[in-house]
C-alpha cells in the first residue's frame, strides 16, 4: 500500500531552504517510507503531540508528521522538516 504524502506550506518552505543533496535525501527517504505497508514502524511517537503526532529521523534532520486515515485513504501529512537541534523549539 502506498501512503499519500501531503506537505504543509511550512514544511515546503523548510525543505526549500536546504541544500539540494540534503533535500533529495529527505524526500527520497519519505517516498521510501510512504511505500511501506506500515510506515509507522519507522517512526517514533512524540510525547507532546502539539507540533505533530510522529517523527521520522533522517540523519540529523527530523520530519514531524501526522497520519490521517479516512476509509481507504491513508495520508502522511508532513508538518515540519528541521535540524534536530531546532525541531522541538517553539
Amino acid at each position: 500500500m502506498i501512503y499519500k504524502l501531503v506537505y504543509a506550506k511550512n514544511a515546503i518552505s523548510q525543505l526549500n531552504k536546504l541544500h539540494m543533496p540534503l533535500r533529495k535525501r529527505i524526500t527520497d527517504k519519505l517516498y521510501f517510507y510512504s511505500k511501506q505497508n506500515n510506515p509507522l514502524s519507522f517512526a517514533h511517537k512524540l510525547a507532546h503531540a502539539s507540533s505533530g503526532e510522529y517523527r521520522f529521523r533522517i540523519g540529523d534532520y527530523r520530519v514531524i508528521f501526522d497520519v490521517d486515515k479516512q476509509g481507504n485513504i491513508n495520508v502522511l501529512l508532513i508538518l515540519a522538516v528541521r535540524h534536530r537541534k531546532d525541531i522541538y523549539r517553539k
